[in-house]
């Protein structure tokens, strides 16, 4: 079904055996068609909940699929789109693919192995970047720490008790003292630039394009005329982390601005800062209060009362993007009375110096800002960047890597994190892995200990934690510590081996970690295996996930002969 801001294509389907589609929160690798489930993709500042039924649209847009055939046959379809899009599997087993506008180019990659499939496919998105190193180390991060001293004394808490560390997120003046213990730095970077900054002021001079409205009838004047350098502009204005206006860099500048300014501006801060990595947040882009009368930080302490942006308020021609016929399962998800800008930008806000709508090209925001990275990261450091990104689009792994976003200290987020790293390895973004431990809420001692163990068998290793939480780094529980020492030494063991695997990728295209069913398709028992996993063709990971469980059951398919590495167990 073609119609203007609207395309729908249904199909059946050879077998159930259906991987990838994201990026939503999957509690099964297989995708489920005994019922009818609706997954949106659109790009939003989107917390992961795990609860069984969430089919909510988180922060990347993967319009990707692999099917098994009953014969173990591999084939793939990406549908190339930058719209917001939904997908309905149900009984049959059947697919319903639905967009509201934009380009649908459909691409098949003919396999016949699962390995073959990403090959081909990442021979036209890109192979993944290489990763350095270090970065295969363990990790250490939290957000909200106020004072200098407070980072130090979880460092040298963590040292103390010697778990091994490679990379601690901070600022300033200990970056100095971490270089000397041969630790590295990572510093998160958010696309919003505030009003009343001199970097801001910068762009404006140089001619950098911000995203602006598609019409100067649509400005919000009574914030625009606020600012110097905006009054009587287009330029879109936010609420975002500075606390303060802000505007969002449009990275697919055609004339190249935006980039040099955004080195430039990575160059002139690692001066300051001498930072290893950059982490960029916060990248759909996320907008905070977007269509609200009273927004949440009205409410909260140390936040201004500023006024959020709207995009409610419009008339034809451009209500039709703001409110589209058909809203897709990202807005039906939250809220029927909500639209697709909340939490981000007006959708006639305008990318490509005016030539894009953002209705068109929202979701490929945080893809063109890796790019952008990548290159700041290259020329600020000298050296092989590493970056890992929020929002991601097909192509993001040939810049970046990702984290699984914004996770909850909970059992379920555990074990879904299996499920999640495996996706994005389909995916084609193979440095990747969860907030150990959780982000958000309280961990507690078993959690942390399974969490710290699993998690050192992702690329992407690190233990990260909001500032209203408790403190869950490895050193706060003796058993943890132990724990984490064990499996971190462990990991580093085989690091030589992880780092091969990501060389091959880089090199030849594929997986790092992968399903088991890569390595055994014709094996229908591998093919529902979601919890546990590979390392390349040799190294088979089943970590424990449920609370008060020693064990776990663990398939060893027999064309195999199996050896364990944590015990004499030889010929199993």
């Amino acid at each position: 079904m073609f119609a203007d801001q609207f395309i729908q294509i249904a199909t059946l389907l050879p077998t159930d055996k259906m991987y990838g589609f994201g990026e939503n929160i999957h509690q099964t690798l297989k995708h489920d068609f005994t019922k009818y489930k609706t997954w949106s993709m659109f790009a939003r500042d989107e917390a992961t909940e795990s609860y069984v039924e969430n089919t909510k649209n988180l922060y990347g847009v993967h319009p990707f699929y692999m099917m098994l055939e009953t014969d173990g046959k591999a084939h793939g379809v990406l549908i190339l789109n930058s719209n917001a899009q939904d997908v309905t599997t149900g009984p049959g087993p059947h697919l319903v693919y639905r967009t509201i506008g934009g380009l649908l180019d459909i691409y098949f990659f003919p396999g016949p192995s699962p390995t073959d499939v990403v090959k081909q496919y990442q021979s036209l998105i890109g192979k993944p970047f290489m990763p350095a190193y270090w970065s295969l180390g363990f990790q250490l991060s939290g957000y909200g720490y106020e004072y200098v001293d407070e980072f130090k004394k979880v460092v040298e808490k963590n040292l103390e008790k010697k778990v091994p560390l490679e990379e601690w997120r901070f600022i300033r003046g200990f970056a100095e003292e971490l270089h000397k213990r041969n630790m590295k730095i990572i510093l998160t970077f958010d696309p919003a630039i505030s009003m009343t900054s001199t970097s801001f002021r910068r762009a404006f001079l140089t001619n950098v394009s911000f995203i602006e409205y598609a019409d100067k009838s649509l400005v919000q004047k009574e914030v625009n005329n606020n600012y110097t350098l905006t009054n009587d502009t287009k330029i879109m204005l936010g609420v975002a982390w500075p606390d303060n206006h802000v505007a969002f860099p449009d990275f697919s500048d055609p004339l190249n601005q935006t980039r040099k300014w955004w080195i430039k501006e990575h160059q002139r801060f690692r001066k300051m800062i001498p930072y290893d990595g950059i982490w960029i947040d916060m990248n759909e882009p996320a907008v905070f209060g977007t269509n609200v009368d009273h927004p949440w930080y009205f409410d909260t302490e140390g936040h201004p009362k500023i006024t959020p942006l709207r995009c409610d308020k419009f008339s034809d021609p451009y209500e039709r993007y703001e409110k589209p016929p058909y809203q897709t399962q990202a807005v039906y998800r939250f809220n029927s009375s909500l639209l697709l800008s909340q939490n981000t930008l007006c959708m006639t806000g305008t990318t490509h110096r005016g030539k894009q709508i953002l209705y068109n090209s929202k979701n490929l925001y945080g893809l063109y800002e890796t790019m952008a990275t990548y290159e700041a990261a290259k020329n600020a450091t000298g050296k092989r960047p590493v970056v890992i990104s929020r929002s991601t689009f097909p192509g993001s792994g040939h810049y970046a890597g990702h984290w699984l976003g914004e996770n909850n200290s909970t059992w379920s987020d555990l074990r879904t994190s299996i499920i999640g790293v495996q996706e994005f390895n389909i995916f084609g973004l193979p440095y990747v892995g969860s907030d150990i431990c959780g982000f958000t809420g309280n961990t507690e001692e078993e959690l942390c200990l399974r969490w710290q163990q699993t998690g050192a068998f992702h690329s992407l290793s690190r233990n990260h934690d909001d500032k209203g939480s408790l403190p869950q780094d490895p050193a706060e529980w003796e058993s943890v510590t132990n724990a984490t020492i064990q499996a971190n030494l462990f990991r580093y063991s085989y690091l030589s081996y992880l780092y091969s695997l990501h060389f091959d990728a880089a090199l030849n295209g594929g997986t790092v970690i992968r399903p088991v069913f890569f390595e055994f398709p014709e094996n229908s028992e591998t093919h529902d295996l979601g919890l546990q996993f590979m390392w390349g063709d040799s190294l088979m990971i089943a970590p424990v996930y449920e609370k008060g469980k020693e064990e776990v059951d663990v398939y060893l398919p027999p064309s195999s002969t199996w050896y364990s590495l944590r015990e004499n167990d030889y010929g199993a």
